[in-house]
């Protein structure tokens, strides 16, 4: 089987999300991604072989290409020693697998808000539709069907939490969390990050049904941080079998979250181990997603 970490043991005390272990490197940060995977905001007790790597690979990717249109928090990657060495950062030993699992990065204050871009009706949004009529407690158009594309990419926040699940949250709540001008910001350059990826992902045969950022502030600058347009943050579909009308096949971890759903856990910690059916096959499709969008292949 690929190589799996879900824990890192460097010299430091690291700050453990669901999927991150982040070090602080004094000026800058050590930001480790692991291959630990969440799924209805709780951490799995099994990993994802490479899963990891992938996510670093696949964010770092992303920050380049969308570089002119927002800023975000990439130096460099823990294994880009040149780099490393002429930025003058110290890391503490680093091994091989950590390494190609770490970003090295700005320090940012950052905000607590998941800024959502739904370009489809799918996953909750669809489920809230069909009870509700409502998305984000904004009502639809009657008639949408499962996976129709919105007229218009929808901006849906919710909270950030570090344990339990991230909540909804009205566009007033945002306003009252962080102002207008940063309300109207946050929303801007929400949408306009998942237009420009949707179409470049379209050109390689994906679709980007909705996908998650992080912002934070850095000198000043609202800047993207966290990862961006990975298979955990985002949904991926193939365009050549797209069908509204029918839930889609996905290239992420809706396999995970389906088998959690049909094995019948409450979404409640702690959750059931996968079965390696589903880790190898989980494993595969991040892969895949990944060399489809990218065209490049993981480091080794």
């Amino acid at each position: 089987m690929a190589n799996l970490l879900t824990d890192t043991n460097l010299a430091g005390t690291p700050h453990r999300g669901k999927v991150r272990d982040t070090y602080d490197l004094g000026d800058s940060l050590l930001m480790v991604t692991t291959d630990r995977i969440s799924a209805f905001d709780v951490v799995l007790p099994t990993g994802i072989p490479e899963k990891g790597v992938v996510l670093s690979e696949m964010s770092a990717f992303w920050f380049k290409q969308t570089s002119d249109l927002l800023p975000n928090h990439l130096l460099c990657m823990a294994y880009e020693n040149d780099k490393i060495q002429e930025l003058g950062i110290s890391l503490p030993t680093i091994d091989r697998e950590t390494a190609r699992r770490g970003m090295i990065i700005k320090k940012a204050e950052r905000i607590d808000v998941e800024c959502i871009a739904r370009g489809y009706i799918t996953g909750s949004a669809w489920a809230e539709y069909t009870k509700s009529g409502t998305v984000n407690g904004t009502t639809m158009p009657a008639g949408l069907k499962d996976s129709q594309a919105f007229e218009t990419p929808l901006f849906t926040p919710t909270t950030k939490a570090e344990e339990g699940h991230d909540m909804p949250m009205s566009y007033q709540e945002l306003v009252d969390m962080v102002g207008t001008e940063t309300a109207k910001k946050l929303e801007t350059m929400t949408i306009e990050a998942y237009s420009w990826a949707n179409d470049f992902a379209n050109k390689r045969g994906i679709i980007l049904a909705d996908t998650k950022f992080e912002f934070g502030w850095i000198n000043d600058e609202l800047t993207i941080i966290d990862e961006m347009l990975t298979p955990d943050s985002s949904r991926f579909w193939d365009l050549s079998i797209y069908e509204p009308g029918r839930p889609q096949p996905s290239f992420d971890k809706q396999y995970v979250r389906d088998w959690l759903s049909d094995a019948g856990w409450d979404k409640e910690p702690p959750a059931p181990g996968l079965p390696d059916e589903v880790v190898q096959k989980t494993s595969a499709t991040y892969l895949e997603v990944f060399e489809k969008l990218t065209g490049l292949t993981l480091p080794t």
